[in-house]
């Protein structure tokens, strides 16, 4: 055998990891393998990680991802651009909402759709949500997982009120499914409550969150200890990486989709009358390491709830679908109930092709999710469903960078930078 393992019992060597390994780094050498997860609980149980490690320092790390197989991007070939968000709202499943506004919208480049006003303002809120819920589980979470229990209950407790909105929008909590072609699901049922339950989360709820949370943590030693110089990507690796959002911004990358190519409410003349863009900040940092992760997180929870403020007294009146009265769109379930022409429609779209005017061609459409770019590639032949559809998930390219965040780290420091990475399982098996 041409490297040594560890002799402590417990400790076996799996074969298909010994053929990742390089010989050259344990001839000689008191190196062994360790398998981490997927039954760890800072994995998940979707994650395993190979480390060949001397002593308690990791000199190689090779990640396997995908535990789940659950063929999201082939799904999208046997579902039209309406039942597919049903699908993609499981990938990122922190924050399914923001899924269904990033599939949605790549679908309306493909149609040449423009949104109404209304939808708009309401998307960009739900968005700004989504980020919201997700930032509070990966600082929670991150938390959690260097032994601060009470900072996970702190940021898991308010994601519950998020729930509470989208149940009252669309039914359901966990995955509302919440968008259509060219819309909403439904239209908002009762704007006072909506109003005041998003006025309740950010102006009370949150702000006491984030403060709890930050008391907790910014100035604890042991968790800046913890999580301070470790994980470190420069600017220019995380270039070469290709990373986006939070993870990028921690290191110095200046790029925000919501800013360099502005959608929704976050671009000028989003109401075709001359209204400017949502007023946020991008936050930056320049060392790169788990810290400023979780603090560029943090101020983004401040962005997030900034712009939603700016939104929530502000929605405008109007249709909240683009073609409320043509063939394009689902009907109301209660027009499908009590009006034959409702039900015709339903069946046409549903069961046919008739009533898509697909165009023939492909695009690509993404937004500022809260772990970076998220992106679809669809081509479409004229059928009701897509020819092909390719997710451009974050989780999958940040979590590329794991080995190299890690090795040279100590065997503890393993959570703390895989909490800082925020890794999606779901996004990673597509």
């Amino acid at each position: 055998m041409p490297y040594s393992i560890h002799p402590d019992e417990g400790y076996t060597v799996d074969a298909d990891a010994v053929d990742y390994l390089d010989d050259t780094l344990v001839d000689g050498g008191d190196r062994w393998v360790l398998n981490f997860g997927p039954q760890h609980p800072a994995t998940h149980t979707t994650l395993r990680i190979i480390l060949q490690l001397d002593g308690e320092r990791v000199v190689r790390a090779i990640p396997h991802c995908g535990y789940l197989h659950s063929g999201f991007e082939k799904l999208g070939e046997h579902h039209d651009y309406n039942q597919y968000v049903c699908t993609i709202s499981r990938m990122d499943y922190i924050s399914p909402i923001v899924n269904d506004v990033a599939w949605h919208h790549a679908a309306e480049v493909l149609f040449g759709i423009d949104l109404t006003p209304r939808c708009k303002v309401v998307r960009t809120i739900l968005a700004e949500l989504g980020r919201i819920q997700n930032h509070l589980l990966c600082v929670g979470a991150a938390a959690l997982d260097l032994g601060a229990f009470t900072g996970f209950l702190y940021g898991f407790n308010e994601r519950e009120r998020i729930y509470d909105i989208l149940d009252f929008l669309f039914g359901q909590r966990f995955h509302p499914d919440g968008t259509r072609v060219g819309g909403m699901m439904r239209d908002i049922p009762d704007m006072d409550v909506f109003r005041t339950m998003v006025r309740n989360f950010i102006d009370v709820r949150l702000p006491k969150a984030m403060k709890d949370i930050e008391t907790l943590l910014n100035t604890n030693r042991i968790f800046i200890d913890r999580v301070k110089d470790v994980g470190i990507i420069s600017e220019e690796e995380a270039i070469a990486w290709s990373l986006s959002g939070p993870l990028a911004r921690a290191s110095g990358v200046k790029r925000d989709l919501r800013k360099d190519e502005p959608y929704l409410c976050y671009k000028d003349n989003w109401d075709g009358q001359g209204a400017e863009a949502v007023k946020f900040d991008v936050p930056i940092a320049t060392h790169g390491d788990c810290l400023c992760r979780y603090l560029v997180r943090l101020e983004e929870l401040r962005q997030s709830r900034r712009i939603i403020d700016q939104l929530i007294d502000n929605i405008p009146d109007g249709p909240i679908d683009s073609d409320p009265e043509g063939k394009t769109r689902l009907p109301d379930k209660g027009d499908v109930y009590g009006s034959i022409e409702a039900t015709i429609q339903h069946f046409e779209l549903v069961m046919t092709n008739r009533g898509w005017d697909t165009p023939v061609g492909e695009c690509y459409g993404a937004i500022e999710g809260p772990n970076g770019e998220l992106g679809y590639y669809i081509v479409a032949d004229g059928g009701r469903c897509p020819w092909r559809v390719a997710v451009r998930p974050p989780s999958f390219i940040n979590y590329q960078t794991f080995p190299k965040m890690f090795e040279g780290h100590q065997l503890a420091d393993l959570v703390a930078v895989l909490g800082s990475i925020n890794v999606i399982a779901a996004e990673l098996d597509r």
